[in-house]
């Protein structure tokens, strides 16, 4: 049976549902008040906007895990993309956009 427990265990972990557990995982709530989702995708984690304006639309794409990411954030109304980080730290995430790593913007989301 040890066999096919490894062999199970290896796959969930490919597939990226290992991820599931990951602290950046879950519904979190934005400085605007709406609700986005960072849930595990491709290799790493995505960011969707599940309620305001911009719903359905996705926002980021971070790789990393145990509480600090790297990747890229989109604001939904300017139609831009930057380079950014997320850190998790208990109940909030703090996310950190840059443009050519001089301008920075940063703001803090709770757990819903």
């Amino acid at each position: 049976m040890k066999p096919i427990l490894i062999s199970v265990t290896a796959l969930l972990m490919s597939t990226g549902l290992a991820s599931a557990a990951d602290p950046i995982v879950g519904n979190w709530k934005t400085t605007l008040g709406d609700t986005a989702t960072i849930e595990p995708c491709g290799g790493g984690f995505c960011i969707t906007l599940k309620s305001g304006k911009h719903t359905g639309e996705k926002i980021g794409a971070f790789e990393g895990n145990g509480g600090s990411y790297s990747g890229k954030i989109t604001d939904p109304d300017a139609k831009k993309t930057y380079n950014g980080t997320i850190s998790v730290s208990g109940d909030t995430v703090t996310l950190k956009g840059c443009v050519m790593k001089v301008v920075c913007e940063s703001q803090k989301w709770s757990r819903q």
